[in-house]
């Protein structure tokens, strides 16, 4: 296109005698026109970098970050927790110094083997609630489980026996069995066992491969619902005493909610669950309801004891 106009310029001026004059204009025309092409693919290189970047930060910033203190020296006797207990007692939390309290004096018990649901309004401190039974940020206060406080064990001890299953489903790159199992400590019958309680043992099996199958980046050839499914199957296999389900459903549908609550009652039967929930059905059958509000316990009762508030509560402290 660009030689095109140049050549009928070139002509055109030919024609008119004023060969010299026009045939310099087409050739700063045509220049112009490569400078532009010149500018935009320098620009769209420098975006590509400057994107780049940001991960090179990213790895900085990781690079840069203060280990985790880890004091605790008290390595509980097996099997711990064997019941499940867990007590808090007058914690409070903030994320920074100069942020304000996120909990302040909270204290209550929960006996094992119970289903605890947990409701409040965003920034209620439902999630820092549990930040602090894994030990992710300091506290002050105490939490036990099964009499154990649980700032006197080493973190990789507490964490290895609490499961835990996010909002966001996270599925790494590998197989579909390294992802299930990745330390490899179960077999492949007690995988496919724990895929049939959720309603993906079909699934799987007409995936090529089966449990070999090649997991994509971030698991993005498996839906939302059958992320969170495959987490829940995650969890299920290390039968922990102490299961945490942080707004496990709020991403899926109502069926997939319903196969998850049912696989949660026939398999983590005997465990402590502690579910954050934005739904009142997934949490109706729990034994007690804790509802937390800026920070502090407003209720802690069981479930049917709130069907009597004519107020709606504590369905006007969900989300």
């Amino acid at each position: 296109m660009t030689c095109a106009v140049y050549t009928a310029l070139v002509i055109f001026g030919f024609l008119l005698g004023k060969e010299t004059k026009v045939g310099n204009v087409g050739m700063a025309i045509t220049q112009v026109m490569l400078l532009l092409r010149s500018v935009q693919y320098g620009m769209r290189n420098w975006t590509n970098l400057d994107n780049q970047m940001i991960s090179v930060e990213r790895i900085l910033e990781y690079s840069e970050l203060k280990q985790e203190i880890d004091d605790g020296g008290n390595f509980p006797p097996e099997p711990w927790p064997s019941e499940g207990n867990i007590e808090l007692q007058s914690v409070s939390m903030r994320y920074s110094p100069d942020n304000p309290m996120v909990l302040q004096n909270v204290s209550f018990k929960v006996r094992g083997g119970e289903k605890v649901g947990i409701v409040g309004r965003t920034g209620a401190g439902k999630t820092s609630l549990i930040s602090t039974l894994f030990r992710l940020f300091d506290f002050n206060g105490t939490i036990a489980i099964d009499g154990v406080d649980i700032k006197s064990i080493p973190l990789k001890t507490l964490r290895s026996k609490i499961s835990i299953v996010p909002q966001d489903p996270v599925l790494f790159l590998g197989t579909l069995r390294k992802n299930l199992d990745p330390f490899n400590k179960f077999t492949d019958l007690q995988i496919w066992n724990a895929l049939e309680d959720v309603g993906l043992k079909e699934v799987v099996a007409d995936l090529p491969l089966g449990l070999k199958y090649e997991i994509s980046e971030s698991g993005s050839n498996f839906s939302v619902g059958q992320k969170q499914l495959l987490c829940l199957v995650r969890t299920m296999l290390r039968k922990a005493k102490i299961v945490v389900l942080d707004e496990a459903t709020a991403n899926v549908d109502l069926k997939t909610d319903k196969v998850i609550q049912s696989a949660i009652r026939r398999r983590f039967r005997g465990c402590t669950v502690l579910t954050i929930a934005h739904r009142l059905s997934t949490i109706m059958d729990s034994d007690r309801i804790l509802v937390m509000n800026n920070g502090r316990v407003r209720e802690f009762d069981q479930a049917r004891k709130f069907m009597e508030y004519s107020d709606g509560f504590p369905c006007n402290f969900v989300n």
